[in-house]
């Protein structure tokens, strides 16, 4: 070890490649799936349950191949009430969007919709129907877009992946740190927090709030991060090293997870690539039916009796599957 490098530098696994999911609450799942799936053009890519909790929800909406990088994904507990953000919370997700043209194109189709919008330069910020914020922004990050091919929403204007997510903490520091040393992030400018990898970016927003939040619908339940394949239980090993506490490595099936929370109260996971959303119903009809892991199999008759029916969103899609 050189003079001055710590051990964590030294045990540096490759880079994180920038947002894997964020997942969030939901309290009507046809509603959540209307909107987000007709209304936004995402996928709906896998329609599948909580494993923590199987009589809930799990849905996926992502770009056309279901690659991570565009996946927001909600829990849906019925009638649940409605959240607040506040510190120690993510409290925006931002897309990225082709170009101004793009934002001009989607403040109409919001409107459209009769949804509150909100344009700022480069940007354009709303809600969902349960107040989860929204944003999109033009980007030139040189990432591959991951756009869906919606019947609703033209292809030069569909979202393209994640940008970024908007956070509050009620001390930054602590969670500066840990971003900047531990997950090896760096700082762009104050507050603007980037993980970078050979493939692809994301970011962290973070501002300081003395406001609690409330967990429930229209809220950020956590952020994952990609971690690579090979590099998962390292980046375990590095988080123990720096006095988090992460849980096992979680197989939940589509990829696996670790989960800690960062010294602000988020909710973090890092979550691995593999094996992705294809490995037990074909891409060309992703999201069709109810997926579910191996262990959980045995139980599909009762969920499909107590699982909210929902949208059938080919109605909302190309007859085929385009650009695979």
């Amino acid at each position: 070890m050189n003079a001055g490098e710590s051990p964590i530098q030294e045990r540096a696994p490759a880079k994180l490649e920038g947002i894997h999911h964020v997942t969030a609450i939901t309290a009507d799942g046809p509603r959540n799936v209307d909107f987000y799936a007709r209304v936004l053009g995402l996928r709906l890519s896998k329609k599948t349950v909580n494993q923590d909790d199987p009589t809930a929800y799990h849905l996926f909406y992502t770009g056309e191949t279901g690659h991570h990088g565009s996946d927001l994904t909600f829990f849906e507990y019925r009638g649940a009430a409605r959240g607040e953000t506040g510190a120690g919370m993510a409290s925006r997700v931002v897309y990225r969007v082709a170009s101004a043209d793009s934002l001009d194109y989607w403040a109409e189709r919001l409107a459209g919709e009769d949804i509150e919008r909100r344009r700022d330069g480069d940007a354009l910020r709303f809600e969902d129907p349960e107040g989860m914020g929204l944003e999109l922004a033009v980007s030139e990050a040189p990432d591959e877009p991951l756009p869906a091919h919606s019947s609703e929403v033209p292809d030069e204007h569909a979202l393209q992946g994640f940008e970024a997510v908007r956070a509050a903490v009620a001390d930054p520091g602590p969670t500066e740190a840990l971003l900047g040393d531990t997950l090896a992030f760096e700082q762009l400018v104050p507050g603007d927090w980037e993980a970078r990898g050979s493939q692809r970016g994301g970011r962290v927003l973070l501002e300081s709030s003395a406001a609690r939040g409330r967990q429930g619908a229209g809220t950020i339940h956590h952020v994952a991060f990609a971690a690579p394949d090979d590099e998962h239980e390292a980046w375990r090993e590095r988080l123990r090293a720096a006095g988090q506490r992460p849980t096992r490595v979680v197989d939940r099936f589509y990829f696996r997870s670790v989960y800690f929370r960062e010294p602000g109260g988020i909710l973090l996971e890092l979550a691995t690539p593999s094996p992705g959303f294809a490995v037990d119903e074909p891409l060309e009809s992703l999201g069709e039916r109810l997926s579910l892991p191996p262990d959980y199999e045995p139980l599909r008759e009762r969920l499909e009796q107590v699982l909210t029916p929902l949208p059938d969103t080919r109605q909302w899609r190309r007859p085929t599957v385009a650009d695979r």
